[in-house]
Formats: structure tokens, sequence, C-alpha cells
């Protein structure tokens, strides 16, 4: 009975708080507000990030757990299935591909003579099942990346490159998830029509460096084309003693001539020959989709958006902590969700449909987002807003507001508009976009839906480098390491941001899409 009372002394309170417009909530909640909403939050991330929930993996026994228990919660809050597909209510259904490379082999030939190349000397890896290219010619392209006027040289060939003459360029707001040297000009001479590309490591990289990152097993979605590339790794070593065999230049002298005005592709006289395999294991997993109906059908539609899963068992033994919790990523954001839900739940019906979205994958390359772009229970184009929520937790109270994706949406001004009625200070910059490519939203970007994400926690560079560099993807990402008087303050901003939007008069939808600046900006692939 005391239960029951408590739960409804519970609803009452949001009710209430959820009535309380706008510029009331300018000056903040009330001490009394805050320890509320703190006490649920610091529930659902002490539960989610508990040993018994075990890391929240993908296709295991704790993706169970998991999403049970935020759709119980979410039911009992007042929302209804998202995934407007009859047959799979609350879940929807995703299938991941996991692919780990396990026979990697190498010949080289002069002629009808064989080029000796030590075994170790030598990495081939392949976005496919298996994939076979015998007495392909290598060609040297200096610098080239490829390009429409590159395929006749190249098709049929294996493109030879080296590693110290890698410069990609800088992306703008990529940060640390840019791409490695060398790995866009590979992708770009695959696509131009080489057969292969060859690196040779003479730069910093190394081969045993490469083949531990690449062996690495890697994701997809089920049904989306995986092609057959082939990417040969050769050590510097190696390459030296494969090159006198055969009579090549040397790599001082390859690189000499890469440099020189007007290069073309030069062939090396030698031919390769590559096979590499990869094993295969499919993964059934969900994205958890709620809805909050509104009074204004037809209007469009806003999602928020925080992905549920992360590592598992992340350490073997004799590792004391073995299990990644990952209570700031993103057992944090999922918290969040769940009380702007709530919030949202018990105050006035609002004119647009809003979709709670938990999802899975994101750990893997975003993939449970691209299964909601790809299959998703309304047609994008009506999406007006899309908030993710990402990793707080990490700074107290009464921070700036960052936001990521700054500048790249025309949700800016709604969003200024929103902070400015908090009386929220919006932090100076676009600093935080360093991680527009590494969250959900970013997904979404590509299919052209408006989304960013907002939060306090990217406001302190000194608490997030630390968490960064200290705790994330780490077995130490626990729940007592949360801080959560800025997702109090989270919590509230997405909710006046989702009744911002949501409201057809300040928010219409012809102003979905007009005045988006280019994606490209952030350094679309």
């Amino acid at each position: 009975m005391r239960f029951r009372q408590r739960r409804r002394l519970a609803k009452l309170f949001f009710a209430l708080l959820a009535l309380v417009p706008m510029g009331a909530l300018a000056a903040g909640p009330s001490k009394r507000q805050q320890v509320q909403i703190e006490a649920q939050l610091r529930q659902h991330v002490t539960t989610l990030a508990s040993e018994e929930y075990g890391g929240r993996e993908p296709g295991t026994p704790s993706e169970t757990l998991t999403l049970r228990y935020l759709a119980r919660q979410w039911f009992d809050i007042g929302l209804e299935s998202g995934t407007n597909d009859p047959g799979n209510a609350w879940f929807a259904p995703v299938e991941l591909v996991e692919r780990e490379p396990q026979g990697s082999r190498a010949q080289f030939f002069h002629g009808k003579r064989r080029v000796p190349v030590a075994d170790g000397g030598f990495f081939v890896v392949t976005s496919g099942l298996r994939s076979l290219i015998e007495n392909a010619p290598l060609v040297y392209v200096g610098k080239s990346l490829g390009g429409d006027g590159a395929r006749t040289e190249l098709a049929g060939r294996v493109a030879v490159i080296l590693d110290s003459e890698a410069k990609p360029e800088p992306v703008k707001g990529a940060g640390s998830a840019g791409a490695p040297p060398g790995l866009d000009r590979a992708g770009k001479l695959l696509e131009s029509g080489a057969a292969a590309v060859l690196t040779v490591l003479d730069g910093e990289r190394t081969l045993d460096g490469v083949i531990a990152r690449r062996r690495r097993a890697g994701y997809a979605l089920s049904g989306e084309r995986i092609g057959g590339d082939i990417e040969v790794f050769v050590s510097a070593d190696a390459a030296r003693q494969m090159f006198a065999a055969a009579g090549a230049p040397d790599l001082a002298a390859l690189r000499a001539a890469g440099a020189a005005p007007g290069f073309s592709a030069r062939p090396l006289g030698i031919a390769g020959s590559f096979e590499a395999t990869n094993r295969e294991t499919r993964i059934k997993t969900h994205n958890l989709i709620g809805k909050l109906e509104g009074r204004r059908p037809g209007s469009g539609a806003l999602v928020l958006m925080a992905h549920w899963d992360h590592f598992g068992k992340c350490a073997a033994p004799p590792a004391e902590k073995q299990i990644c919790p990952g209570a700031v990523d993103n057992a944090s954001g999922l918290a969040v969700l769940t009380e702007v839900a709530r919030l949202l739940s018990a105050g006035k019906q609002l004119d647009r449909d809003v979709y709670f979205v938990a999802t899975t994958g994101e750990e893997l390359g975003l993939l449970g987002a691209l299964a909601f772009t790809e299959n998703p229970p309304l047609p994008l184009n009506t999406v007006v807003a899309a908030f993710n929520v990402d990793s707080t937790g990490l700074v107290p109270a009464g921070l700036p507001v960052s936001v990521v994706g700054q500048g790249l949406t025309p949700l800016d001004p709604g969003i200024a508009k929103v902070l400015k009625a908090m009386k929220r200070k919006l932090a100076p910059g676009e600093a935080a976009n360093a991680f527009a490519r590494r969250q959900d939203s970013w997904a979404l970007m590509q299919h052209d839906v408006p989304a960013v994400m907002v939060s306090t926690s990217y406001s302190d560079p000194t608490r997030l480098e630390f968490f960064m560099d200290n705790i994330y993807h780490r077995p130490y990402d626990e729940a007592a390491r949360v801080i959560y008087g800025g997702m109090v303050d989270d919590v509230l901003i997405q909710t006046e941001l989702l009744r911002f939007f949501a409201d057809t008069k300040a928010w219409p939808a012809a102003g979905r899409g007009q005045g988006r600046a280019p994606v490209a900006a952030a350094g679309a692939k």
C-alpha cells in the first residue's frame, strides 16, 4: 500500500511540474523538484549499469533485461508502441552481421617467377565473406586519389600507395573520429576501379598495429551491401625485399617519382594474388520505440533518441572488473529520455507526436539509428526535429549548454529561443561538433533529418577530456561516477525543446528544412 501511495504522489508531482510554463522554469527548478528528478535518474542509471545487466551487449540476455526494464517504464509512464507495426509492438527487429577476419594469403610474381616475401610481412583483409584476386599487376599511383580519369589505368590492377605519402585532408567537426591515414585514399582508389589497394607501411603505422586494429570484428546491418574489396598491407622491409627481387625501384625512388609534377601511374613489373576470408555471425537485436501521440495528426513529429547498448564483457581474467557497465555511456542518456517522457506524458497534450527511440548497435557503428532510418515508423520527411542524448552525467548543474551539430541544421534559432527563455547560456563556438559523427543523430542527418545533440556535458572540456581518456569504454564507467546535477538540467532542457518544437505555432512545419546548412560541412563521406 505504501508503494502505491508513493507512486501516486510521484505521478502527481510530475503532473504538476509539467504544467509549469516555460517562463516559470527560467529561474530553474526548486530544490524539491531537483531532488525528485535526480532520484528517478539515479534509479535508472544504477539499474541499467548494474552487474545484473551485464553491460547491455546486443543479442544477449542483457538486452532482454534492458529492453524489458525500459518498456515497462515507458508503458507505466503512458507511452504507446511507436513501431507502427502490429507484428512488432515496441520492439523493432534489427539484424546485424558480424564479420571477423580469418584467412590472409598473398603471393607475388615477377613474370613466371615467384617473388619471396616473409609470411609475417603482409596482411590481407576484405569487407566481404571471401575475396580472391589472381595475377593482378601492381601499379604505383603516387599521391593519386583516383577519380573518373583514373578508372582506365586502375581497372583490374592493384593500386600501390606509400603510407608516408598519406596526408588526409582534415575533416571539419570530425575530431578523433577522423579516418586513419591512408584509409580515405584506399577507399577512393577502390571506388575508382582498382582491383585492390596495397599500402606499404613506410610511415608511422606498423604492420602489427594495422593487424591489431583490422582483426577486430566489423559490423553492418543485415541486407546492407557489403562489398568484396581487398586491402593489402605490407611492411616496409618486406616491400624493399620484394621490389629488389623484382628489379623495381626502391621506396625512396618511388617517393621522389610520386612527388614530381605530372606524375602518372607506374607499373612495377610485379603481379599479385590475394585471398582474404571472414567468419560471419548474425546478431538479432532490437530498437525500442515508444510514442506520445499529439493532438494534431499530420503536423509532423519529433524524435528523442538515446542508445541502450554497450560492450558487455570487455576485459578478461585476471582483470578484477571485466564488464563495461556503461553508466555515462549511455545509461545516463536512457535515464534522461525516460524522465523527459514522464514529464511530457503528465502534461498538456502536445500538437505533434513525439517518438522515443532507444537504439541498438550504436557502439558498433550507429547501426540501430541507421536501421531506424532505413525502416522508419514514420516518413522521415515528416520529422520536424530530432534530438539525441548520449553520455550526459559528466558535469554539475548550471553549466552552459552545448549543441553537437550547431550550424548544421535549421534548428539553431529555435534552440536559442528556448535556452534564452530558460535563462540558460549557450556555449560559444562549435567545439562540440567534434562529436558530430560519433553519435546517433549523425545517422539521421545523412537522411536530411534535422538532428542535433543538446547537453551541458560537452561544455566542460577538462571533465570531458578526463572521461574520454580514463573512463570511456572501460570497466570504470560506473554509476558511482555519474554526476546527476547536469542530468537534471538536461531533462528540463530536453523537455522544453520538445515542447517548443512540438508547438505548431512556435515552430511551423514549413520551417522544416529551411536554411539547412549542408551536412558535408561536418565531413560527410
